[in-house]
């Protein structure tokens, strides 16, 4: 890190604009109008705008809206297409059945939405509170004054060349100080893995555990739109073995949300969740409602799957964890947005507590204990062994949690565990190949053509983001022992195994890909690459994920 161009004051500083984010600098700067008093709050957003890293189904449960923003319909929130309808589909090759919809996963009074878009609203509304928002701008590394507290975050610098050298356009990075630093960076940040390590915050709970997201956006015929229809699969095209499955949501005007998850505890190595999704697409009962329309959008991220038994400890000295940096997704549900929202909130009033003391509280322990007893904790205890339970396959998870659901409701005296996704991949040879269909360029297509609907801006001429703790492992390991699993679940192309008739193989990266999905941060099986940010504004730019 180069010396740096400023120093900033902040009273709270939090990093990433996401709903977490935003929603504890609404609540915070709320609580300080309602006394009159006027905090200095900051939210670093590494996009290029607000909105253009948030991807997320979404169907979008308003309860914790409703607390924030009771008035949000008449101030003009992108929130209009109500959840008319549902199906909850098992897939074979060829046929679809229809499952009764389970209690937690029925929408009636949710909405259909863009989170992208919501997020952009969201910051409208913290600015209009006086809330400083700086998109562009990567924090890169934690401060920590003489006792080990955080104290801020380090913005990376921008216009530094591939081999180190300052280009024309360089700025130094700044130094953010701040009485409160807040993690709100979603699932896998770069700095909240950091403080968790810094903090041991993991120690007393299960691994968190991830599935991958893959999503593209479709414009189809109005004919075959049936706006607020929701559907969630499972089966086909995955194994009974692998957990994962598809959503379409049909949202105005004449969009589909369509995408498929793929949990990041699948065992073969020759599994690509990208090409899940491709055959997805290919279904009988899917294609249909595609034919005709395009692709105008894709985008790719990891969720948390950890549940309650994987949430860390959310405070540390100078500061907390919210929403899916934590890990608050309720994965029954299929929804994070609404305790993401709410612990943004119960962050904020913990903050707003401790600022009017005398001395500054090093450790913010009223959100723990506010989380705890709030209807975010209830709802994921009552949810937390539905998703361990498919570690057993698809029969025996749907078999518990019929019986989770609608027997025990929730209340069973035993809790199931987590296991590390990078631990579970099985050796190469141990593993039967999968070979997937030719792409057919209408409904299905390769990786490069459809990346470019990620808009991604991100300069080749810049140190790597992307970093290998040992460069002989991809090919000592990872492609001898795994058969180069890198190269299948990245869903943008960013690993590549290169080797030609004069040389030895070698793992490429074309970091200038890489839509910050973090699936190789967590799946990695020798957890060799650490994914840090690149030049602020860099990575995809979503306009309606």
């Amino acid at each position: 890190m180069s010396e740096t161009q400023e120093n900033l004051q902040f009273d709270v500083i939090i990093v990433g604009a996401g709903p977490a984010g935003l929603a504890t600098a609404i609540r915070l700067a709320q609580l300080a109008k309602q006394q009159q008093r006027a905090y200095s709050i900051c939210i670093l957003e590494k996009g290029a705008a607000v909105g253009s890293h948030i991807l997320a189904g979404a169907v979008l449960e308003p309860r914790s809206l409703n607390e924030l923003i009771p008035n949000w319909r008449e101030l003009g929130a992108p929130i209009v297409t109500p959840a008319i309808t549902e199906q909850f589909l098992l897939l074979t090759a060829t046929n679809s059945f229809k499952l009764p919809t389970p209690p937690q996963m029925r929408n009636h009074g949710n909405y259909i939405i863009s989170l992208s878009q919501l997020c952009r609203w969201l910051a409208t509304q913290a600015e209009q509170l006086g809330v400083q928002i700086y998109p562009g701008f990567a924090a890169s590394e934690i401060l920590y004054d003489a006792k080990q507290q955080v104290i801020g975050v380090v913005t990376g610098d921008n216009g530094v060349a591939k081999n180190g050298e300052h280009k024309a356009n360089f700025q130094p990075g700044m130094h953010l100080y701040a009485n409160y630093t807040v993690f709100a960076e979603g699932s896998r940040g770069s700095l909240t893995k950091k403080v968790i390590a810094q903090y041991q915050l993991q120690n007393n709970s299960d691994p968190q555990t991830y599935g991958l997201g893959i999503k593209e956006i479709w414009e189809i015929p109005a004919v075959q739109h049936k706006s607020g229809t929701v559907i969630h699969t499972l089966g086909w095209p995955l194994d009974s073995h692998t957990y994962g499955g598809g959503f379409i949501y049909h949202l105005d005007p004449n969009l589909i949300a369509l995408g498929f998850v793929v949990g990041l505890d699948y065992s073969n190595p020759y599994l690509s969740p990208y090409e899940e999704l491709q055959r997805f697409k290919q279904h009988p009962h899917i294609r249909k409602i595609l034919e005709a329309g395009r692709c105008i959008e894709y985008g790719a991220r990891v969720i948390n799957e950890g549940g309650l038994q994987s949430i860390p400890q959310v405070f540390f000295p100078g500061g907390v964890l919210v929403g899916c940096a934590a890990g608050f997704l309720n994965v029954p549900k299929i929804k994070g947005i609404h305790t993401a929202i709410k612990s943004g909130m119960l962050a904020a009033e913990a903050i707003h507590t401790a600022l009017q003391q005398s001395e500054k509280l090093t450790n913010l322990t009223a959100y723990s204990q506010a989380l705890k007893n709030s209807w975010i904790w209830s709802e994921l205890k009552t949810a937390r062994n539905i998703r361990p339970a498919f570690q057993k396959g698809l029969w025996f998870g749907l078999a518990y949690a019929a019986f989770d659901t609608y027997i025990l409701r929730g209340k069973a005296p035993w809790t199931l565990h987590n296991k590390a996704d990078y631990k579970q991949l099985r050796s190469a040879s141990s593993c039967k190949p999968i070979n997937y269909p030719k792409h057919d360029g209408t409904i299905s297509f390769d990786k490069l053509t459809v990346l470019r609907l990620a808009n991604i801006n991100q300069s080749a001429d810049q140190p790597p983001h992307l970093k290998l703790t040992n460069h002989q492992t991809p090919i000592r390991i990872n492609l001898k022992v795994y058969n180069g699993p890198e190269q299948r679940y990245c869903p943008a192309n960013v690993y590549e195994f290169v080797s030609n008739p004069q040389s030895q193989p070698y793992l490429q990266i074309n970091a200038q890909n890489c839509i910050h999905c973090k699936a190789c941060d967590v799946k990695d099986p020798t957890q060799n690459i650490t994914w840090t940010p690149p030049e602020g504004g860099g990575g995809p730019n979503y306009i309606n994920m």
